[in-house]
């Protein structure tokens, strides 16, 4: 059975489902840890003026304060 032809300024169901897919360029920078920390158990971070510290735990959690 063959699907009937669109019509003009509708979707296909494909064409709607890959609409709503991610793409690769909306997703924001990735900093990896090990990379932001550079071996310290703790950094500062000036964010807006305001200082904030992110810590790493025993357990590989990261804690950021303010």
């Amino acid at each position: 059975m063959a699907t009937p032809p669109l019509q003009q300024g509708h979707e296909s169901p494909q064409d709607a489902a890959s609409a709503s897919e991610p793409r690769a360029a909306q997703r924001p920078p990735l900093v990896r840890s090990d990379e932001l920390m550079r071996g310290q158990r703790a950094i500062e971070i000036s964010h807006n003026g305001v200082l904030y510290r992110l810590q790493a735990t025993r357990l590989g959690k990261l804690i950021l304060t303010k």
